[in-house]
């Protein structure tokens, strides 16, 4: 289970409990794995974040899947500060699914801020991505 990708504690945990594990037992393979280093939600949000940047998501997406998970809010904040150019991504996202030039009408343009905003892009990266200059 643990050899294909990194898991978080949250999901071993859920993982063992879907086996027939009890609560006790899972707990102290838990602790097992984390004392030997197997599994670790620092290791894990890191390779979400690389995972989801690689995919095109931004920061508030990855955001709100690892607290899913139950990352603790320092895990997270260090994976995601690992990944700086979030705008530059919002326009690569933007550029991926609906081309190189920017839209003309209105109703294009709140096309493409609805799908960046999807993809958990903060308002000033969906502003840059689609060039606006307030």
């Amino acid at each position: 289970m643990l050899a294909r990708r990194e898991h978080a504690v949250f999901e071993v945990r859920q993982k063992l409990a879907q086996r027939g594990f009890d609560q006790g037992r899972s707990e102290h393979f838990i602790a097992l794995f984390q004392q030997q280093d197997l599994i670790s939600d620092s290791r894990f949000a890191q390779a979400y974040v690389r995972s989801r940047v690689q995919r095109g998501y931004g920061p508030r997406y990855i955001e709100q899947a690892l607290s899913a998970k139950h990352v603790d809010t320092d895990n997270v904040a260090i994976a995601l500060g690992t990944y700086s150019d979030w705008t530059g991504l919002a326009f690569e996202a933007r550029a991926k699914k609906f081309g190189a030039s920017l839209p003309s009408d209105f109703k294009e343009k709140s096309k493409q801020m609805r799908f960046l905003q999807q993809r958990g892009f903060a308002h000033e990266h969906i502003r840059v991505a689609m060039a606006e200059d307030d």
